[in-house]
């Protein structure tokens, strides 16, 4: 059985510089992983690349010879991918072990996670290959500094969680840029009786029904929680490694290591 992270966000949430570090993290611990790039916009990395869907095919290409833009030109290299899955993944996928560990480096844009089918089916090519999955959503931390960033935020991961249909761990990155941290337990732990307060607030009056609707299911579902990172902080990192490796049961198959005892060695 293999194990994967599905790394997900809005474009500059960090997602690229949490794979470098987690890296790094794994490295010093003498933990294996591998990174694989799925973005064919990416130009530069902070880690060792495994496997790279620009061999596949690349966003600059695509754009030159197809006269697309930049976004249009992304959603054609996934789904390129998507209508490779069997082929090109397929046969990289072969160069890893059974027990290997894949952190899947995404692209940025929302579509890709919201209604897009290309990554549902990208995951279900991943399970069929015996794959332990698990999705990490990053938001960038800047979106609890304001209620209606926080619920659009909210929102945004709770259609990702509903499309891929898969364990979810809901990261606020960039936690360093954070200074004033006194309020960060009020959107963790959110209470809806002071989320609608918040938005009625902020918004005009017409929308106090909708409001109401969005902080309820923020607080009853408990369905979008987020988990701080701080990428300065090794035992941030290792703190979210332990609930992502809890989602996919990663080391749960381990044989038990025993030392040896010998009852008469004190005697």
């Amino acid at each position: 059985m293999g194990y994967a992270q599905l790394v997900i966000g809005p474009a500059g949430s960090g997602k690229s510089t949490y794979c470098s570090s987690l890296y790094q993290h794994c490295e010093a611990l003498r933990r294996t992983i591998h990174i694989v790039n799925l973005d064919p916009a990416a130009e530069h990395f902070d880690y060792p690349v495994s496997t790279d869907i620009r061999e596949l095919i690349s966003l600059d290409d695509v754009m030159e010879e197809l006269g697309l833009g930049p976004n249009g030109g992304l959603m054609y290299c996934m789904e390129h991918l998507e209508d490779n899955l069997d082929d090109w993944l397929a046969e990289e996928l072969e160069n890893y072990l059974d027990d290997d560990y894949l952190v899947f480096d995404c692209p940025g844009q929302i579509e890709l996670f919201t209604h897009v089918p290309v990554l549902r089916n990208f995951i279900e090519h991943l399970k069929r290959k015996n794959f332990n999955v698990c999705a990490v959503y990053l938001l960038d931390s800047q979106f609890i500094t304001d209620v209606t960033k926080y619920i659009s935020g909210c929102m945004s991961s709770l259609s990702a969680m509903v499309q891929l249909e898969l364990p979810h761990v809901n990261i606020l990155s960039k936690m360093d840029l954070v200074k004033n941290k006194k309020d960060l337990d009020y959107y963790l732990e959110p209470e809806a009786r002071v989320l609608l307060s918040e938005l009625n607030q902020h918004m005009a009056p017409q929308y106090g029904k909708l409001n109401k609707a969005l902080a309820e299911l923020v607080d009853e579902f408990s369905m979008v929680n987020f988990v701080p990172l701080d990428l300065r902080k090794e035992r941030s990192i290792q703190y979210v490694l332990s609930m992502i490796d809890n989602c996919i049961q990663y080391g749960e198959d381990a044989d038990v290591k025993i030392r040896d005892f010998d009852p008469d060695a004190d005697d």
